[in-house]
């Protein structure tokens, strides 16, 4: 990983060194020592991809690696910190005046020789351990892989196998009727979702309500019972709000009051400890007569013995037989060219066989190795990873001693062996995953910023021959991983990109260790005491731990990369001089994730002391009052994040001068401070969400050629016109946008339609607002989201004859008709459909042949419509219909012995919940007044698609579907 290291630093300061050596005039000394100091860095790299594979066994060569490592930190730190010195002097005038101007003071005692003086001695240090190297017999290696090649290698190569490792489901099929226990990657959790999402037919129909709850090893009681309890209920924003207030014994009574009433199925997935289920056992109605039913996994049968009572209600997976382990490994691992040469086939097969030995059955360890041979095309590499494996389980490395096994040591070494096998930058963005708390959901275009952010992702300049975007780069970044078996899918966009992934846990503590060995972050703490150079940090806040943590005693000079996990509604006290810390003692910072705080809190004006930060987010935080001025300060910023001020947040022109932003997130609803928003100068800017027209100047935001996603908020018509006009008198196009939000300010305002015509390349678009017409041009157009539209019938002609429209939402007055028509063959390949809040509507026709490939309807708060359409009953695709906030006598109709059930069922899923009126008291006990979900397979798929029980706002619509894999293997 020091090569990754040396690799980052090198790439980091080349730049700054550039500029400083074209001022070597004015800067003499410095500008020299840098030069050195980048030669030195390239020399070494050569010696370090050698020295990475050889540390695990030579103690000497592990502290060699590691002094290395520091020291390009340490020649990081300095550079950065004086190339910042001198650009925060340009303001002064001109360039050469303020240079020479630092210069004299330079010129004073021995400030003259200081910074150069720090950058020989590292560069001294550098040189003798690269001596050091060479005397091991450390051979130098040219030719290190670069992050862009080796994306480009694995895009050209092979497609991805996200879905396919994902998806595969081998030798469980036969028990779904039992209980489990079993050692971490034996395929609990996969057969707990196999009996979660493709219930079986016994019991399909028996459950109104579901919860699935991870509770692993970091776990709270009244936090479990209140997602127990959400997740049952479906409750209000506000009504969370009050769960959140209730005391632990109170959550308790209500869960299991529930269970009690309804027919609930409880998952309580990866329960570790006997205190654990002590802890929550009061939420479950145990020894009473009731419908409802608990599943639970466990690594531990005293603790599955303990929660049943019954030893004939758990069993450990079944072990997958020979032939079981083969098909898993095989489909991962060769591919269908290789299949098809019956040779090679067989020497692969054979190899195969002998390294599958040591992953003793369990599904995980034979995915990752799969993952690992799927990148190697000849029996010869074949026959490589095999001698390595063979090294590995000899040596006997392991995971944290957990569970000190002998099966599990022998998974260990192949998990080893696939970090081992990472090129150093992979290793980097692997290691950066060890920050995130135990079963987190990681979203993939926040850890991608953060990558960039940290330097793992070279810039665009430097990936040659190549197009691509560091945010497309780090995704292939992602991509490898994923391909690899080393992280899993959690969702899915209807694109097929992956936006959520979480750590399974064998894998998570693999990384932990190797972050701990490589002194990479320190993570997860409280409030411990940090030893020694720590770089970045991981906290975990907690309602019942005041947080200290400052660079008073110089523990935290160092750190580049803060980020806090807050659970939802954090609401401890936080004094001002705990706020000032966070935002202005650690002078190095790059990243600063501040988020989910909802605490009030206004941010001090220290906080553009933190020139290096690459990364800023106060997403979901309760930060309120003006956006102080020295943010202007922050000229390195690539992402900012101001989303959710809680309405209290004044915004002034601060972000002209910020050249390198490149996503600019405005909270939700901001007032000016006065000036324009000024974003000309900002080329590099990708990401513009919450802006409003009349608060930004126009000649900057028509120049946003890069824009990839723009969401504008709240804006009159007048308005809205003027940025019409100036794209058209300019010429100008959006030809690199992929989604576009406009909202209108209110009911009257009209959306002009030719604002859309310039954005040529959208897949994303949601229209909030009066529109009189609809483009038609819009070949490449995935989801579609109509609010308050208010268009007339002749919309749903242009709709359904858009090519590739996957997704649909009409929305509350999108459309004015009382009829609406689906004609023969519209909306070919519609998978996702949504009506709510239309309520003229009081008939919907579906002809034959339309909607062809539908999956999920949603009705809701349609309270004209009278029935269901009959060409629903065509539909052979629909696996999920959800019926919400509906008219009793509309669900008794679709409800099982209603007059239109015929309908609809053939559709594995009906959920009908929130029902109103009382006309039909006894239909509405029927169909489920409260809640009803009548859910079968799924398909053929393996794929569930989840749905929030409850609507989100309109102002809310979640920005993908997302597809939850169901082979999560634990």
């Amino acid at each position: 990983m020091a090569e990754g290291v040396v690799t980052v630093v090198a790439a980091g300061i080349k730049p700054l060194g550039e500029f400083i050596i074209q001022q070597a005039k004015f800067l003499s000394g410095v500008s020299y020592q840098i030069e050195l100091a980048q030669i030195e860095l390239h020399l070494i790299r050569g010696f370090l991809k050698d020295a990475d594979t050889r540390q695990q066994d030579e103690e000497l060569v592990r502290i060699c690696v590691k002094l290395i490592r520091d020291a390009a930190y340490d020649l990081e730190d300095v550079i950065e910190s004086f190339y910042l010195k001198v650009t925060s002097r340009r303001r002064g005038g001109t360039v050469k005046i303020v240079l020479k101007r630092f210069a004299c003071i330079f010129n004073e005692g021995l400030n003259r020789y200081k910074i150069g003086s720090e950058i020989e001695d590292i560069m001294t240090k550098l040189s003798h351990l690269r001596s050091s190297l060479q005397s091991y017999n450390i051979r130098q290696i040219s030719g290190a892989d670069g992050v862009a090649s080796s994306f480009k290698r694995q895009r050209d190569r092979r497609l991805t196998y996200a879905h396919q490792v994902e998806n595969h489901i081998v030798g469980l099929e036969e028990s779904t009727d039992i209980l489990i226990w079993g050692m971490g990657g034996s395929g609990k959790t996969t057969l707990a979702k196999q009996v979660f999402v493709f219930l079986q037919n016994e019991v399909k129909r028996h459950f109104d309500c579901f919860a699935w709850v991870c509770i692993s090893q970091q776990w709270e009681g009244k936090d479990v019972l209140e997602e127990i309890l959400i997740k049952l209920t479906s409750p209000t924003s506000e009504k969370r709000k009050e769960i959140s207030k209730m005391k632990k014994d109170e959550i308790a009574k209500e869960v299991c009051s529930i269970q009690q009433e309804k027919r609930c199925l409880v998952v309580l997935d990866d329960i570790w400890t006997q205190g654990a289920w002590h802890s929550i056992k009061a939420g479950f109605p145990i020894s009473e007569e009731t419908e409802s039913r608990i599943l639970l996994t466990t690594r531990k049968k005293e603790v599955a013995l303990l929660a049943s009572g019954n030893d004939h209600h758990i069993h450990q997976p079944q072990q997958l037989n020979d032939e079981q382990i083969w098909e898993l490994f095989e489909k991962i691992a060769i591919c269908e060219s290789d299949k098809t040469d019956r040779e090679v086939y067989e020497k692969k097969r054979k190899l195969g066989e002998e390294m599958l030995k040591h992953c003793s059955g369990l599904p995980l360890a034979i995915s990752v190795l799969a993952g690992l041979l799927s990148r190697r095309e000849t029996v010869d590499e074949w026959k490589t990873v095999l001698g390595n494996v063979n090294v590995y389980i000899m040596r006997g490395t392991n995971v944290p001693e957990r569970e000190k096994t002998s099966q599990e040591c022998g998974v260990s070494g192949v998990l080893a062996l696939s970090y081992d096998d990472l090129p150093s930058h992979l290793k980097l963005c692997f290691l950066y995953l060890a920050q995130y708390p135990e079963d987190h959901e990681i979203q993939v275009t926040r850890l991608t910023q953060l990558w960039i952010a940290e330097g793992f992702i070279p810039s665009t300049s430097e990936i040659h021959g190549s197009i691509e975007l560091m945010e497309d780069v780090s995704y292939g970044c992602l991509i490898e991983l994923v391909e690899r078996s080393m992280i899993q899918v959690v969702k899915s966009g209807l694109s097929g990109k992956v936006k959520t992934f979480r750590l399974h846990d064998l894998m998570r503590d693999l990384c932990l260790q190797k972050a701990k060995e490589e002194n990479f972050s320190v993570g997860p703490v409280s409030n411990a005491t940090l030893i020694g150079k720590v770089r970045r940090l991981a906290l975990y806040l907690d309602e019942n731990i005041k947080y200290e943590f400052s660079s008073k005693n110089g523990r935290d000079g160092h750190i580049r990369s803060l980020l806090y996990f807050a659970p939802k509604f954090f609401k401890q006290e936080w004094n001002k001089r705990i706020i000032r810390s966070v935002f202005n003692d650690f002078k190095l910072l790059r990243v600063l994730k501040f988020e989910n705080i909802d605490k009030g809190f206004k941010l001090p004006k220290t906080i553009g002391n933190l020139v290096h930060l690459r990364f800023l987010s106060l997403k979901d935080s309760a930060w309120r009052g003006l956006l102080p001025s020295s943010v202007s300060n922050l000229v390195l910023l690539q992402t900012l994040d101001l989303r959710d001020g809680y309405g209290f947040s004044k915004i002034r022109n601060l972000f002209w001068n910020m050249e390198q932003l490149r996503h600019l997130y405005l909270p939700t609803t901001w007032y000016d401070a006065g000036g324009k928003l000024s974003f000309a100068r900002l080329c590099n800017l990708q990401t513009l969400v919450n802006v409003r027209i009349e608060k930004c100047d126009l000649n900057g935001l028509v120049q946003l050629s890069n824009l990839k996603k723009l969401r504008i908020k709240r804006t009159v018509s007048s308005e809205l016109e003027k940025l019409k006009d100036k794209l058209i008198s300019r010429n100008r196009t959006y030809k690199h946008l992929r989604s576009l939000s406009l909202q209108a300010e209110d009911l009257e305002d009209i959306i002009p339609s030719d604002i859309v015509l310039r954005c040529p390349h959208l897949y994303k678009l949601r229209l909030y607002g009066r529109m009189t017409a609809l483009p038609k041009e819009l070949p490449n157009l995935t989801k579609l989201t109509l609010i308050r539209t208010r268009l007339k019938v002749d919309l749903i002609e242009i709709l359904e004859k858009l090519p590739n429209l996957r997704m649909l939402y009409l929305d509350h007055r999108s459309l004015e008709s009382e009829t609406m028509v689906f004609s023969q063959g519209g909306f070919p390949h519609l998978e996702f459909l949504t009506l709510e809040g239309l309520h003229d509507l009081k008939e919907w026709r579906v002809e034959k042949e339309a909607m062809p490939s539908l999956q999920r309807l949603r009705i809701i708060w349609c309270g004209g419509l009278r029935a269901v359409p009959d060409g629903l009953q065509e539909i052979t695709t629909l696996k999920e219909l959800t019926i919400d906030h509906m008219h009793s006598r509309f669900c008794s109709r679709v409800g099982e012995g209603g007059e239109d059930f015929y309908k609809i069922k053939h559709v594995p899923s009906l959920i009908i919940i929130n029902t109103w009126g009382h006309e039909e008291p006894e239909m509405e006990e029927a169909a489920g007044a409260s809640q009803v979900v009548v859910t079968g397979p799924v398909g053929d798929s393996h794929q569930e698609l989840t749905v929030d029980a409850s609507p989100p706002a309109p102002d809310e619509k979640t920005e993908e579907i997302q597809l939850a894999s169901t082979f999560f293997l634990s």
